[in-house]
């Protein structure tokens, strides 16, 4: 499955809730899943494959992963010590592209990606295009000086989407951000069940 490039409020309203890290924008005002039938749909049971399905595509959605990627973190998630969901949580935090969002430097994971795809972030001062490095404790992202001036850089500095993670140490003056340790379940922006995408894979990958 391609990246989405399709209408992003109207993928929230489907799934019941806020995605900040595919949108700025709110389901507040439309709550109701899209369709003329929307307000009607609410009432229908869900499968329990539906139910996992809902919860997995509410990972993919927010952090802008085709489904081969998700099955890949999966099967790295399942190698660590750490339950699976735990682990899925700091290798999905710990992208490249997540962390530029977190850190406040892009208004979404998906305009994050971009600006990194780009070229305009350094790691631990050199420059890293590729989204889905994991950074390590101790790594530095920072912003090449020619790109600091970029308008979406600026505002979303100045008023990010996402009170900034503890597990990320932001410098206002360099306007850099270090990894202090690593995320936990708790540091998810949003409401999910980890342990049902976790099932969702039991038979898949």
């Amino acid at each position: 499955m391609s990246r989405l490039t399709g209408p992003r409020v109207k993928i929230m309203r489907a799934l019941g809730l806020d995605l900040p890290g595919l949108s700025r924008k709110s389901i507040e005002a439309r709550p109701t899943p899209p369709g003329q039938h929307g307000q009607k749909a609410t009432r229908k049971r869900i499968s329990d494959y539906g139910v996992k399905l809902k919860e997995k595509q509410k990972i993919r959605f927010n952090y802008g992963l085709t489904e081969t990627q998700m099955r890949r973190l999966i099967v790295d998630a399942r190698k660590g010590k750490a339950p699976t969901g735990e682990s899925l949580v700091q290798l999905l935090e710990r992208r490249f592209d997540n962390v530029v969002f977190r850190a406040g430097f892009a208004p979404t994971t998906i305009a994050a990606r971009q600006l990194v795809t780009h070229g305009h972030f350094l790691l631990n001062g050199k420059r890293a295009n590729i989204p889905s490095i994991r950074l390590k404790v101790g790594d530095v992202v920072s912003i090449r000086s020619k790109s600091k001036q970029i308008p979406i850089v600026v505002d979303s500095i100045k008023e990010p989407s996402l009170t900034r993670p503890e597990w990320l140490t932001w410098d206002a003056q360099q306007a850099l951000a270090t990894l202090a340790h690593y995320p936990s379940i708790e540091d998810v922006p949003f409401e999910v069940d980890l342990q049902l995408v976790v099932e969702f894979y039991a038979n898949r990958v």
